[in-house]
């Protein structure tokens, strides 16, 4: 029996409705659109990730004498398995467009930002545009910590690049040594066996002649 009372209409109505909504059916509904796994390439599927941290990176604008805001995201520094080499890259955090990339060389020097410890500055030959740019960089972090760790970090992996460097040079330059003494002995082998031939001449010329002369 119907109730004349609207609200009390209202909650029968609601509860029929509710009841109707929580009905399970047993049908199944297929996705109109079947959506694949897509593999994304990064390019860093080679590399070891040696540090990982949330910053705010600037760029200075040489023409404008001023520094302007490149990216905030996470910042890497990434190691080849093979080479042994180093880099920098930095992503912005929604739209993972790179903001800084390039290697970590043993010229490299990172200073602190005047008046903030937790920034530093550094140069770098910078490709995250698509071509080589001389870039000054300024990041900043959240806490003093993660800027000294970032820090320590770089330098570390340019001071590794920089002893290997000098070994690689002193491996050609012994390299260069042996082939040098190689090359020396091979002549002198070369000369004892003209000076062998032309021995074993004169002693054929000095018997024919004593056959001639008996």
């Amino acid at each position: 029996m119907a109730s004349n009372d609207p609200e009390r209409r209202e909650e029968e109505e609601t509860g029929e409705t509710a009841a109707g909504e929580d009905e399970d059916t047993g049908a199944q509904i297929a996705p109109i659109v079947r959506l694949e796994e897509v593999s994304v390439t990064t390019g860093e599927e080679d590399e070891d990730i040696l540090l990982d941290l949330k910053a705010k990176l600037y760029r200075f604008d040489k023409e404008g004498n001023q520094w302007k805001e490149r990216g905030t995201g996470s910042v890497k520094i990434l190691k080849h398995k093979e080479t042994g080499k180093s880099r920098l890259v930095m992503r912005q955090v929604k739209t993972l467009k790179i903001c800084a990339n390039h290697l970590i060389l043993p010229s490299i020097k990172l200073q602190e930002h005047a008046g903030n410890d937790k920034s530093c500055v550094w140069h770098a030959t910078d490709y995250s545009d698509g071509e080589l740019k001389d870039e000054t960089f300024c990041i900043r972090f959240g806490s003093v910590d993660n800027c000294k760790l970032f820090m320590e970090t770089v330098e570390n992996q340019a001071e590794a690049l920089g002893k290997k460097d000098e070994k690689d040079s002193e491996d050609v330059t012994d390299a260069a040594g042996e082939l040098e003494k190689l090359s020396v002995s091979k002549n002198k082998g070369e000369e004892k066996t003209k000076d062998e031939a032309s021995a074993t001449v004169d002693v054929k010329k000095s018997s024919s002649a004593e056959t001639e002369a008996a």
